[in-house]
């Protein structure tokens, strides 16, 4: 049975079950962060299990693509492990049970898709008698065959919260499949037995204390490997034998021009590249990009891992990217998506592969260098020192270290390596120790005893307060006076403090005696704000009532590029494609600066797309509403969230029309007319898969284009055209500059064959050879050397010392023809000594030498005794 049977059989049982079918989720979890990526089919669905979200049914039915890394060092050595595959469950929140599950497991497994039941086992909690009573009495499976197993096996929970037993189904390979161990039983970890459905029972609520209490609505969540159970139905011996995996190994196979199955080191190479191109296709699809953390390292991680099995097969140059179509090819009927993100797809793949090669090849000819050294002294071992520095400074994988030094004879020094990289994880833990200390020392004050001040600057740029407390001098003061600086805490405050990329408000407080700027406003350790004030008349007092006035234009200012942010976040979304994710951000008053995840620079025709959306959202006018709401209602209605943004349980959405709806705790204009005009000025890459925009709006954008407007008005008048002229006008100036300067350089080279016959005739000799001198005019060294060249092509052997001005310092160029320098005459020698006469030096090589010198009034003089410094060196040579 083909895998897209199997999984329409399975999927088709369980709607006649009354299930409801959902296809798959991405990997990437909705609103759940604190998950990584999708490990199991019942992941996308945990809010209807712990009863945040009721579900559109209580039985639902899914084939979830699903992606794990513990066992990734296991992949490729055995049968079954592997980090993407695909869980095909059925689960139920609150319907039916144990009964009614372990009945329909049986059901399909052994009517439907018909696998002989002397080939099944079972495996149960070992408390779970529920469970050991249905399969033995219900089902009818002989005692022998039920296994129980403890906890570690046959219990799931996470913590505290609900957790329950679980039942398992194996398949018997049969003994020749087995370790060979007497006790190799259900539960061994050799290829016999293969967990093929895992049954969870989630009955219990697991408490602080360690007790397990009933659970009031008790769930279903099944697990079944669609990649095992297809081994299973099709009778291979390994996943990679199946119908969707086999494929991608004979094409990889044919790239690397190897046989499967000769060699069990490239075995597990090609199985390793097989299996982790799957999940690498399926991760960049679902818009992960590779980076150095979070889901992002997941992705490179795989990568980097299949490049470098690929190296130990022989690829030196990119070869995991071809290998992608295949996996579309496999999988596309089930995952549309795949295909339509082919080219984005492959365009990353290919990028990482490149980089990690140069990388690769880089430590290759270190690695080379330090052999042939090891070699040279006569030694067999490396050293942890070296092995880590390639490891951690050039990223050179320690496998492929040892791989290397096994094929000349050596090997490394494991031990020493580990104590080195012990080393640097104990630096690491220092610096975030000290920068943990650095910041306990911060000058802020301890508020713990004072309560949070209300925040009302959403609504108000202004309003009456009290001063709740004042630090001066780091200590706790009754009042600040004139020329003093302090933090001072108010109880109701509308300065916005620093966060989520907005820069803090600044303005001042108004009391009866005294007035202070604030400076900057900021959050304390505790949540408050604090306002970083300067005293600049009177006195303010702790318990004084005041005034406190947000600056209002730039608040305005600040306002407006958030609200462009969110405009831009969108227009990338819907210009780029769905794997955008906002990486940071920065709003101040004067520009905005907007981080995102993708692959390639943006072209001129891309920001100006991008740009003309964003301003068709400023000249609709669209309304920005801001809703207060539990977080899980805002997810439920599609708010966008930062993954890794830490949220209450009440938040703040604002929402942009139908255009954009995201989770913000920022400051936003009313309307989006308010922006008045959106300008992109700048596109860069900030690290790989990332790149930044940074924009202006309002005023700012007015300044900017006013001054380009004033600059081609001036280009205008100059031009003496009208403005659709100017490129026209331009472009006839430019032919006519190139024309003139051709003119110009022709001139200048009839010149300089005036100067060079001029030179020739006024030629010198000295011990019978040629020396021409002299000075000539040129416009730099590259001008000077030609004329130096243009000389010694003229004659069959000589010497030839040419000297220029060129603002206001002396340069030098020389030459000597083969034949003298095979006797023994040195360019660079004769220069050096020239132009030491003008007060400067130089060198070069025994034909060709160039120097400098300080003195213009000196190179008369010099050039005047080049032929008595020629005369020098044949003297040497000679003496």
């Amino acid at each position: 049975m083909r895998s897209s049977e199997i999984r329409k059989v399975f999927l088709d049982f369980f709607k006649e079950k009354d299930h409801l079918i959902l296809p798959s989720f991405s990997l990437i979890p909705k609103d759940d962060p604190s998950l990584l990526l999708i490990g199991a089919g019942m992941a996308p669905l945990k809010p209807y299990f712990t009863g945040a979200q009721k579900p559109p049914h209580p039985r639902i039915a899914t084939c979830q693509k699903c992606l794990r890394t513990p066992d990734i060092a296991r992949v490729g050595l055995t049968a079954r492990h592997a980090t993407f595959f695909e869980m095909l469950g059925n689960f139920s929140f609150g319907d039916y049970f144990k009964k009614e599950t372990i009945a329909w497991a049986w059901e399909l497994v052994t009517e439907v898709f018909s696998l002989p039941a002397e080939r099944l086992w079972i495996s149960v909690y070992k408390d779970d008698e529920e469970s050991y009573d249905i399969w033995k009495n219900d089902i009818g499976i002989a005692p022998e065959k039920i296994v129980r197993l403890g906890e570690e096996d046959n219990f799931w929970e996470i913590g505290e919260g609900p957790c329950g037993p679980c039942s398992e189904i194996y398949y018997d390979f049969g003994p020749e499949k087995g370790c060979g161990d007497e006790n190799c039983a259900v539960g061994c970890d050799c290829d016999r037995f293969l967990e093929i459905w895992n049954l969870v029972f989630t009955q219990f609520d697991k408490q602080k204390d360690g007790q397990y209490l009933p659970l009031a609505q008790k769930n279903i969540d099944t697990g079944m490997g669609l990649e095992r159970i297809a081994a299973v139905l099709q009778g291979v011996p390994t996943i990679f034998e199946i119908d969707i995996i086999k494929p991608i190994l004979d094409y990889t196979c044919q790239l690397a021009g190897k046989v499967y199955g000769q060699d069990d080191g490239t075995d597990v190479s090609l199985r390793i590249i097989t299996e982790h191109i799957r999940g690498i296709s399926f991760l960049i699809g679902d818009g992960v990009i590779p980076s150095n953390e979070g889901r992002g390292y997941v992705l490179r991680r795989l990568l980097r891992r299949a490049v470098k099995h690929g190296w130990f097969l022989g690829f030196k140059s990119p070869f995991l990217y071809k290998v992608v179509p295949v996996v579309i090819g496999l999988m596309e009927n089930f995952y549309p998506e795949l295909r339509q993100r082919e080219l984005f797809i492959t365009e990353i793949v290919q990028k990482e592969e490149s980089k990690f090669l140069e990388t690769l090849a880089l430590g290759m000819d270190i690695l080379d260098e330090i052999i042939s050294n090891l070699k040279e002294k006569s030694m067999k071992t490396l050293s942890g020192a070296e092995a880590f520095k390639l490891y951690d400074t050039y990223g050179f994988p320690l496998e492929l270290t040892e791989e290397i030094l096994a094929e000349n004879d050596m090997d490394l020094d494991r031990e020493g390596f580990q104590k080195e990289l012990e080393k640097q994880r104990q630096r690491a833990r220092a610096a975030v120790s000290a920068s943990f200390l650095q910041g306990e020392k911060s000058d802020l004050p301890d508020l713990a005893n004072y309560p949070l001040p209300s925040f009302v600057g959403y609504e108000n740029l202004s309003c009456s307060t009290i001063i709740e407390a004042i630090y001066v001098d780091k200590k706790f003061s009754d009042s600040v006076s004139k020329g003093q600086k302090a933090f001072v805490l108010l109880k109701d405050t509308p300065f916005y403090a620093e966060s989520g990329g907005q820069v803090s408000d600044q303005g001042y407080l108004q009391g009866a005696k005294g007035k202070a700027f604030v400076l900057d406003t900021i959050k304390g350790s505790r949540g408050h704000t604090v306002h970083i004030c300067e005293l600049v008349e009177g006195t303010l007092s702790k318990g004084e009532k005041i005034d406190a006035f947000v600056d209002i234009e730039k608040r305005l200012d600040v306002s407006r590029n958030h609200t462009a942010t969110h405009l831009l976040h969108r227009a990338l979304i819907n210009t780029l494609g769905e794997h955008v994710q906002q990486a940071g951000s920065l709003v101040a008053p004067e520009r905005l600066r907007f981080d995102f995840t993708h692959f390639s620079p943006l072209d001129k025709s891309m920001l100006d797309k991008i740009e003309k959306e964003v301003n068709r959202q400023v000249w609709h006018n669209r309304r920005i509403k801001v809703k207060q709401m539990s977080l899980g209602q805002a997810k439920k209605e599609g708010a966008t969230a930062l993954f890794d943004e830490k949220y209450g349980d009440q938040v703040r959405v604002v929402e942009i029309d139908d255009y954009s709806k995201e989770l913000c705790g920022g400051t936003h204009v009313n309307y989006t007319g308010e922006i008045g005009i959106f300008k992109i000025n700048a596109e860069s890459s900030i690290g790989s898969g990332l790149r930044r925009i940074e924009a202006i709006t309002g005023r700012y954008a007015y300044d900017y284009l006013s001054q380009k407007e004033a600059l081609v008005e001036e280009v205008q008048q100059l031009l003496n055209v009208r403005y659709d002229q100017i490129p026209g006008r331009l472009l006839e100036l430019l032919k006519e500059y190139k024309m003139m300067r051709k003119e110009n350089d022709e001139l200048k080279l009839k010149i300089a064959s005036c100067n060079i016959q001029s030179l020739l005739d006024n030629a010198e000799k000295v011990n019978g050879t040629l020396v021409i001198k002299g000075q000539v005019s040129a416009d730099d060294m590259s001008a000077l050397r030609k004329q130096v060249d243009l000389l010694r092509d003229k004659i069959k052997s000589g010497i030839v010392v040419l000297g220029s001005v060129v603002n206001d310092k002396v340069i030098f160029a020389g030459a000597v023809t083969k034949d003298l320098v095979k006797k023994g005459c040195h360019a660079g020698k004769l220069l050096n000594k020239v132009a030491s006469l003008t007060g400067g030096g130089g060198g070069g090589r025994p034909d060709m030498a160039q120097a400098g010198g300080k003195d213009p009034a000196l190179l008369e003089k010099a050039l005047n005794k080049v032929s008595e410094l020629v005369q020098e060196q044949f003297n040497q040579i000679s003496g």
